[in-house]
């Protein structure tokens, strides 16, 4: 009788043995890309086709051990070298690096991901979480309100919001700018959202029911927030909920559109429209005042 190889799948005193050698080929990839140098050589070649020369240079490192690093990759099959000499990504090459970028992104937030997570967030959104990658990081609440101000004072045309409160500081920021700079405003809240008593006399003397009714002002409402978002045309900022789910205000990242050709805001974007299609109608009832 055959014996089973170690690793081989099927039965042993009743236990399924795993068959971990469908991982081989992903262990030789991950093998070739567990190199600082082969990696900034795949960025470099995935913006424009490169020589040996030309890389070595840019690396600041010998020919010979760049080289080394090209045969590397070329043999897992990541880059391509054409009949002048000049490196490229294969096709495969450009989808590993397109997701790369997630891996990157997790990395660089390893420490705030071990308090935060995002384990509600749609799957299609984690699967794009390298899009995230070129953002800024803030932490503190009061720094998070003033770049958010800052947001709305820049922008000129919409706001739109899904946050789980509204600080006093961003509704008289945010209701003056709508009326001067004739901006879009809309906003979701959770149903248990906190809102601050004394906003109710501003919101009166500034109109807020008038631009309801003119349709510059529309809200909506969720059980609850699994993400922070606010967008401007320009900007935009995601908040992540810590582990026990509330939405924490303390941290964000951010990006201005034209750092990363806008594939940040394209997210956070899409998100905010998804959330805004499967909100249900705002009921001020369900609201905590403060």
């Amino acid at each position: 009788m055959k014996e089973k190889d170690e690793g081989e799948e099927g039965e042993e005193e009743g236990k399924v043995i795993f068959n971990y050698s469908v991982f081989e080929e992903t262990e030789d990839i991950f093998s070739s890309l567990a190199n600082s140098q082969r990696l900034a050589i795949l960025y470099i070649i995935s913006q424009n086709q490169k020589t040996l020369s030309e890389i070595a240079k840019e690396l600041k490192v010998t020919k010979q051990e760049t080289h080394r690093n090209l045969n590397r990759l070329m043999n897992s099959n990541v880059i391509e070298k054409d009949f002048k000499g000049y490196f490229s990504l294969t096709i495969f090459g450009d989808m590993l690096i397109k997701n790369i970028s997630a891996i990157n992104f997790l990395s660089k937030h390893k420490k705030f991901f071990s308090e935060h997570n995002f384990h509600d967030i749609p799957i299609k959104f984690i699967q794009r979480i390298g899009a995230l990658e070129k953002s800024e990081f803030i932490a503190g609440f009061v720094a998070v309100i003033e770049y958010i101000k800052r947001m709305y004072q820049n922008c000129e045309k919409y706001i739109y919001s899904i946050l789980p409160q509204v600080p006093l500081d961003l509704i008289h920021t945010a209701i003056p700018l709508v009326k001067e700079k004739e901006l879009k405003l809309k906003h979701i809240l959770p149903i248990d959202a906190l809102i601050p008593k004394k906003s109710e006399e501003f919101l009166k003397r500034e109109g807020y029911s008038q631009l309801l009714q003119k349709g510059r002002i529309e809200r909506r409402m969720v059980t609850r927030t699994n993400l922070g978002i606010v967008l401007t045309e320009k900007q935009a900022l995601v908040m992540f909920p810590q582990t026990q789910g509330q939405v924490d205000m303390n941290f964000i990242l951010c990006n201005d559109i034209s750092m990363d050709n806008g594939l940040f805001h394209e997210w956070c974007y899409d998100f905010f429209i998804e959330t805004w299609h499967n909100a249900k109608t705002y009921d001020p009832y369900k609201l905590k005042k403060v």
